[in-house]
């Protein structure tokens, strides 16, 4: 898909993994009025709902937020924070709830393919209908971790891109959730601008050592 979208790079030569992860950095500042070639959002969600999810639940939703009115309505429900303004697009990632409902039709494209066995997928759609049905907690840890492996696929595909992010959690979930029409089993769990990084960008800050936070067992 995306071999076709080369208008979308600013880079001549792709990034390997490694570069994206050591060069991304979460931008505050942006471009204002700057917005993104046709089809990068499509893009860009393509691959980030290729991200990881337990049992393929893909229990997650994402809002991609562009026009200036709904831009301004986010911005109110982020605290006034500017990047909201400023930034091309920002995406909504919200994990969902009740993930066990639609999963048979969710893993049918992986029966049919031939990559999932029958009986497997049933015995997961009957793995997540029991633990999941009567523990809330647990709805909505899956949905956390879902929507936070989503949020940094996005992040790195657009590093990729020769985009510029910033992943934020300031913000008045019950805000976002009535400014959007979310239901009460969809979660913003994270907010990501998206777009050209203006002038006094920070780098990436520097990390703790290896060793400060690697346990051998």
């Amino acid at each position: 898909m995306l071999a076709n979208k080369a208008a979308l790079f600013d880079r001549t030569e792709r990034l390997s993994v490694a570069d994206a992860i050591r060069q991304r950095r979460s931008v505050g500042l942006f471009q204002p009025d700057r917005s993104l070639p046709t089809g990068t959002v499509e893009s860009l969600l393509e691959l980030t709902a290729r991200a990881p999810s337990a049992y393929n639940l893909q229990n997650w939703k994402f809002i991609a937020v562009e026009t200036p009115e709904a831009k301004a309505r986010l911005r109110e429900a982020a605290y006034g924070q500017a990047q909201i303004g400023d930034a091309s697009v920002t995406i909504i990632v919200c994990g969902t709830l009740e993930g066990w409902n639609g999963l048979a039709e969710t893993l049918a494209p992986s029966v049919e393919a031939g990559i999932l066995p029958e009986a497997m997928a049933e015995s997961w759609v009957e793995a997540v209908r029991t633990t999941h049905t009567d523990s809330q907690q647990l709805q909505r840890d899956e949905a956390f971790r879902s929507a936070s492996l989503a949020a940094m696929t996005l992040m790195l595909a657009a590093e990729e891109m020769g985009l510029a992010t910033g992943p934020m959690s300031g913000f008045d979930a019950d805000a976002v959730s009535a400014g959007f029409g979310l239901s009460p089993t969809e979660i913003p769990v994270m907010l990501v601008t998206l777009g050209y990084a203006a002038e006094g960008s920070w780098p990436q800050k520097p990390r703790r050592p290896t060793e400060d936070v690697l346990v051998r067992a």
